[in-house]
């Protein structure tokens, strides 16, 4: 594609982040509207959203902070735990309570700990799941201690999802933000019923990163940050045009001083500059052609919903990125790309 300094786009969606509660929801969740028409929300606060009922009281907290003007509609997740009850879950879903049902390994990551401890024990839901057409979103890592942290999605390939889309062929998965060349693979050569979210930091960083001139836990995500190659591999499918891959920031903020912490949160927060670093990687890669299907197409296809009606312009001039976003009771969260210049600029 030849260059350009501006262009126009479908008003995309974010197919994965989280908006937290309290003042982390009232300091961040704007910088997700501004961008995106929607956006699939995580259910995984201190308390999880695990019936239809809590994610409605959810999804009423977002909208007070945001308001009906701001064009902005959430859709809500339900968190799946050993116990969870398909006739709310169900239900839930058809009602329009849900969108999807989230899968957390029990302990793979932040608040995870009452997430699904065998998937064995949800055999029954995801049936149920498969027959209504609801989609999985799996946060795809094995907790096992004896797996090297470095290796747990290429083992959670095959030890749980390859089996897991053999048993319900059916069933709609989205492989959340994917960070290996092995998920690149098997998302590709897998069943039209697989997806994968892929985010801005997982195309700009690799472990390395994280250490360099000392130790960066801002950088600090899981899944963590792979190899160079397996960053190298995700470009190239974001921007190959494949329909499976769409956008998915993950941005998950916490206040500074829980990420600099002697035992430190996981996760970037990316939600106040994402549309614009996910154009530069575009631009880095001459596929600003394909920006539009991965971040505004792909993603409503896959779930069966319809393309957004408004549009976005990017331009290619410089703007800052804050040091710091302020969230109230004197904590603050650090962006990704905190204080250094932006390419592009999103047009207000």
């Amino acid at each position: 594609m030849a260059k350009t300094n501006e262009f126009t786009l479908i008003r995309p969606d974010d197919w994965h982040v989280h908006l937290r509660d309290g003042d982390m929801l009232k300091a961040v969740a704007p910088l997700t509207a501004r961008q995106f028409a929607r956006a699939i929300v995580m259910p995984n606060l201190e308390t999880p959203i695990t019936t239809a009922s809590a994610a409605e009281a959810y999804k009423e907290r977002i909208m007070a902070v945001l308001g009906e003007k701001s064009g902005f509609t959430p859709l809500m997740t339900c968190y799946l735990t050993d116990d969870t009850d398909p006739d709310d879950l169900i239900p839930g879903f058809e009602l329009g309570a849900f969108t999807a049902a989230k899968l957390y390994p029990a302990g793979a990551t932040t608040h995870s700990t009452g997430g699904v401890t065998d998937i064995a024990r949800i055999e029954g839901v995801l049936g149920r799941m498969e027959k209504a057409g609801m989609p999985l979103l799996v946060h795809g890592e094995v907790t096992d201690p004896d797996i090297d942290i470095f290796d747990r999605e290429a083992v959670f390939i095959e030890r749980t999802l390859a089996p897991l889309l053999e048993r319900f062929p059916g069933l709609k998965v989205v492989f959340e933000h994917i960070t290996t060349s092995d998920a690149v693979d098997f998302v590709s050569s897998g069943p039209q019923t697989l997806a994968a979210t892929v985010t801005v930091h997982h195309l700009m960083i690799n472990r390395s990163d994280m250490f360099k001139g000392g130790l960066r836990p801002h950088l600090y995500c899981l899944p963590v940050a792979k190899r160079d190659s397996h960053r190298l591999a995700l470009r190239k499918a974001v921007t190959s045009g494949n329909a499976k891959f769409f956008l998915g920031t993950d941005s998950a903020p916490h206040a500074v001083s829980a990420k600099e912490a002697d035992c430190g949160c996981a996760g970037v927060f990316s939600a106040a500059s994402a549309l614009e670093l996910y154009a530069q990687v575009f631009d880095d890669e001459d596929a600003l052609d394909k920006f539009e299907a991965f971040a505004s197409l792909n993603g409503p296809a896959f779930y069966g919903l319809p393309v957004n009606e408004g549009r976005v312009t990017l331009k290619k001039t410089e703007s800052g990125l804050p040091a710091a976003v302020e969230v109230g009771g004197g904590e603050t969260v650090k962006p990704f790309h905190a204080g250094e210049a932006l390419a592009w600029t999103l047009v207000d």
